[in-house]
């Protein structure tokens, strides 16, 4: 079964077509430019790529920070038939060259330091190299402007890969129905217009942050790329350019909650995104009071299907812990043990349906059929479904409940325990900025629970104190055996607190 809208889809580059000739589109650091604009750079470097890569479906890469050559590329590359594989700038030398190697790129554009850092082997011998000033130089040098594609809407069109935080990096297929559906989908239940201004602060190589173009493209919108050095740098921006609407993941709200933002500067934010790991009940409060004309998003996602749930602004204060429910063009359910859809209260596991889903990893048929499978009897869709890995629960009123990843329940002297459960208690004492909880290999427990924690700012005594309130609060198996404390929270490529690492420093 397909949607409805469906049959609105259109090729990825089209979404060049979609605001006002001389409404602004793009904000870089060479000026503003605007739909028309943003169409004819489009359409050259799509022309120039054309050119440098004739084959069509063959895979060119980016390496670099935001600018014209990373914020146009998704759709250059779409229009010339090409598959685009956005390469995170954070990555070193040794990351990119599995992801070259992996996606067989034939081009590779980006900043000459990041090209410079390249060793011999890390490139395949027939990729080019080239230095995104020379690429975008050269595009705009073009007499002619390659037109619209025609491409069948199911063609691949993009490969993004995962940070690798469960394993090496994957890379995701997604097809051009999968991005327009994904940004027509974010856009409608986000309500973004065409006079929206959006802080483009996430990595666009993750599936988030690219969303941030494709979603305020297909509004009509205005995107402002930002690769911002200090917290601050992201509350300046908001204020200069009256920003409405601003994504980011936990650990970057962390850090905006202990900014002192004026009055008129908050004021600009008409809407808040979260996503890549839960609002505590404490962040919801702290965003509310900062940000009390902000409708506050929370958002679950997976790359391998764009986004699932979004959580109604207006429940966000009675139901701060809820992802929400399936967002347009998706249908989520949660399936128990049995294979069969569970009952209110009951938990499960996440399977995602409908046209957002992905074509699979790309060349990796094993890992494609451990997480891509045939969706659910009960579901109305049928097809390959996302069977996502991740525990959930759905309540009376069919709002969805984080539990935890299959994956990351810790197993502690006979009993399941959900990691959130032990971080959302610890951060609710107040005493703390983040927390993460891990199952650390123990010859008597099986694991061991070791809880990693910053501290709260002005949070006197909270090393004493913290190990007195989890007793209050949680049962005697779900106490830590270690607490470690730290001045920073390692981060992964996609702003994520790198769990991963964490687990790799704390395993003997």
């Amino acid at each position: 079964m397909r949607s409805e809208a469906d049959q609105s889809v259109r090729p990825l580059d089209h979404l060049a077509e979609r605001g006002e000739d001389n409404a602004p589109a793009l904000v870089l650091r060479g000026g503003i430019c605007s739909y028309q604009e943003l169409r004819s750079r489009v359409s050259r470097l799509a022309g120039w790529l054309a050119a440098q890569v004739p084959e069509k479906g063959a895979r060119v890469a980016s390496w670099a920070a935001k600018g014209e050559l990373t914020c146009l590329m998704p759709l250059a590359a779409a229009r010339a038939g090409l598959i685009y594989v956005p390469v995170n700038p954070l990555l070193k030398h040794a990351q990119v060259r599995h992801i070259l190697a992996d996606s067989g790129a034939v081009l590779i554009a980006g900043t000459p330091a990041r090209l410079s850092t390249l060793e011999a082997d890390d490139v395949p011998g027939d990729c080019l190299v080239i230095e995104e000033g020379k690429a975008i130089e050269e595009a705009a040098a073009l007499a002619s402007e390659l037109p619209p594609s025609s491409a069948d809407t199911d063609e691949l069109t993009a490969i993004l890969y995962t940070s690798g935080s469960t394993g090496r990096p994957k890379g995701v297929m997604l097809s051009h129905a999968n991005l327009w559906l994904g940004a027509e989908s974010v856009a409608t239940y986000l309500g973004l217009e065409s006079d929206d201004r959006t802080l483009a602060v996430l990595p666009l190589s993750f599936d988030y942050g690219q969303s941030q173009l494709l979603s305020t493209w297909y509004a009509g919108g205005c995107v402002f790329p930002l690769d911002y050095l200090m917290p601050r740098d992201v509350m300046k921006a908001v204020g200069k350019h009256g920003i409405t609407t601003l994504a980011a993941v936990p650990p970057l709200w962390v850090q905006q909650t202990e900014l002192e933002w004026p009055e008129e500067t908050a004021k600009c934010l008409r809407r808040l995104t979260n996503s890549g790991g839960a609002l505590t009940p404490d962040m919801v409060t702290r965003l509310r009071a900062l940000f009390p004309q902000a409708r506050v998003f929370a958002m679950y996602g997976l790359t391998e299907a764009f986004r699932s749930t979004f959580l109604d602004p207006a429940l966000i204060e009675t139901h701060p812990t809820s992802m929400g429910k399936a967002i347009p063009h998706a249908e989520v359910l949660v399936i128990n043990d049995a294979g069969e859809i569970a009952a209110d209260g009951e938990e499960g596991e996440l399977v995602h349906c409908g046209p957002l889903v992905a074509q699979g990893y790309w060349q990796d048929e094993m890992r494609t059929a451990e997480r891509f499978k045939s969706a659910p009897g009960a579901s109305q869709f049928g097809g390959m479904a996302v069977w996502s890995g991740d525990w959930v629960r759905r309540d009376a009123e069919g709002l969805l409940y984080f539990v935890g990843r299959r994956d990351s329940v810790i197993k502690s002297a006979g009993n399941r325990i959900s990691p959130q459960e032990i971080e959302e208690v610890a951060l609710a004492t107040g005493l703390i900025a983040e927390a993460v909880a891990l199952g650390v290999p123990d010859e008597r427990l099986g694991q061991a629970i070791h809880l990693v924690v910053r501290g709260q700012a002005g949070a006197s005594g909270a090393e004493e104190e913290l190990p007195r309130k989890l007793m209050q609060n949680l049962p005697n198996f779900m106490q830590p055996q270690v607490i470690h404390w730290r001045e920073a929270m390692p981060i992964s490529p996609n702003g994520k607190i790198d769990r991963a690492g964490l687990m790799t420093e704390l395993t003997p």
